[in-house]
């Protein structure tokens, strides 16, 4: 049962979430508005304005916010106890918008399909995974150091921390020890697999979470061009870069256009491109309500202008790495078939091993079927979802 003061505090927060306010936005500026709350407390907070958006459709608009927090957490935890106690189909109406099965390829025939799409969506409804990585080679010793850290074979530096601990306050933390990042972003550089003493770029590169792993796993050798349109993002990445002690990168602005940064060419970029973010509606299931075919529409023509842009900086045999944090056909295969039809001098680049198993090829027409495009399920995951592809520049 909910303590009063957490459903206050989560109905004011609820006042202030709009389709221009983010619901993870909301609670970073009341959190820092209300300082003295303990870390308990925010995560008793955040969990219940999640909740409430995760179980939104079954939720009487005429009710107070309290009554309906209690109800969506009463709805929570029935599911939680036994995920069979709602049904496929309700979730299939409910949980998500009508228009996302418009844009949504759940692979397999008839039969894997309706199991995988009834797996996708009890996914969306569980509380996300907490996802760790490590510094190359030293998993085994921070998930003893940590102690509630489990491991995955899906990638070789990646850990599922299940402990109540503020991880920001460790020890480890404070000494770059790992960086706190979803398996499914992890996964892309694994597909990135850069080599130390290489020249990369990471074109969208926001607060830099793919350009520290791209860093990493050079050895601290060569260089990382990161760049962004957003002077705070870059500012957090100097930061995040500092702790964990790694310099070779560099940083700078770009808007997206077709005027480069640099001229020099690049052994491999790395374009981890805006997106609709549907591949992560169970972290953030605010963005269910809020996301339109639209958005999806407008996000898909940037995708492709941004590879365009950037495809001119390959060296030959040089690879490029495009990601997205979405599972929409529009902002995935549709995209790199119009991408692959419109640069010839790019070839399909198969895509190397997940753990001991293959990624998946996603599904689709020729020429984007086959091992240089992957979906990335939440449910096989316990993670984000995310569509990889790749190409490598011919060397002729």
């Amino acid at each position: 049962m909910l303590d009063q003061a957490t459903l206050n505090h989560a109905a004011q927060i609820l006042a202030a979430v709009s389709t221009n306010e983010r619901a993870d936005t909301a609670l970073r500026f009341y959190f820092e508005s209300h300082r003295y709350l303990q870390p308990p407390a925010k995560r008793a907070i955040s969990h219940t304005v999640f909740v409430y958006f995760r179980w939104f459709s079954w939720l009487d608009p005429k009710a107070s916010p309290q009554k309906r927090l209690e109800h969506a957490v009463a709805l929570h935890e029935r599911f939680t106890a036994d995920p069979k106690s709602i049904k496929a189909e309700t979730l299939a109406a409910r949980a998500v918008p009508a228009w996302l099965w418009d844009e949504l390829d759940v692979p397999g025939d008839a039969t894997a399909a309706a199991t995988a799409k009834a797996g996708y969506l009890r996914q969306l409804q569980r509380d996300p995974a907490l996802w760790l990585r490590a510094r190359p080679g030293t998993a085994a010793a921070l998930a003893k150091s940590l102690v509630a850290c489990e491991p995955t074979a899906l990638a070789p530096d990646a850990l599922r921390f299940t402990g109540v601990q503020d991880l920001f306050k460790t020890e480890q933390f404070k000494t770059g020890e790992f960086e706190i990042q979803d398996l499914a972003s992890q996964l892309v550089g694994v597909a990135a697999a850069p080599q130390p003493g290489a020249n990369w770029w990471d074109a969208c590169a926001g607060e830099g979470g793919k350009t520290l792993h791209l860093a990493d796993l050079m050895r601290n050798k060569g260089v990382v061009w990161a760049t962004d349109r957003n002077a705070r993002r870059i500012d957090t990445l100097k930061r995040r870069a500092a702790r964990a002690r790694l310099f070779n990168y560099r940083t700078d602005f770009w808007d997206g256009g077709s005027k480069l940064p640099t001229k020099q060419k690049f052994d491999g970029i790395l374009l981890d491109a805006p997106c609709s973010g549907v591949g992560t509606w169970q972290r953030n299931p605010h963005a269910r309500w809020t996301t339109t075919p639209a958005d999806v529409r407008e996000l898909a023509a940037t995708q492709l202008a941004l590879l365009h842009n950037v495809s001119g900086a390959l060296k030959p045999g040089g690879r490029l790495i495009y990601s997205v944090c979405t599972l929409t056909r529009s902002e995935t295969i549709a995209v790199v078939a119009a991408f692959a039809a419109a640069h010839p001098e790019l070839e399909p680049l198969p895509l190397p091993a997940l753990g001991s198993q293959p990624f998946r090829p996603a599904q689709g027409p020729e020429p984007v079927e086959g091992p240089s495009t992957v979906f990335l399920w939440p449910h096989e995951l316990d993670a984000n979802g995310m569509f990889i592809a790749a190409w490598r520049r011919k060397s002729g």
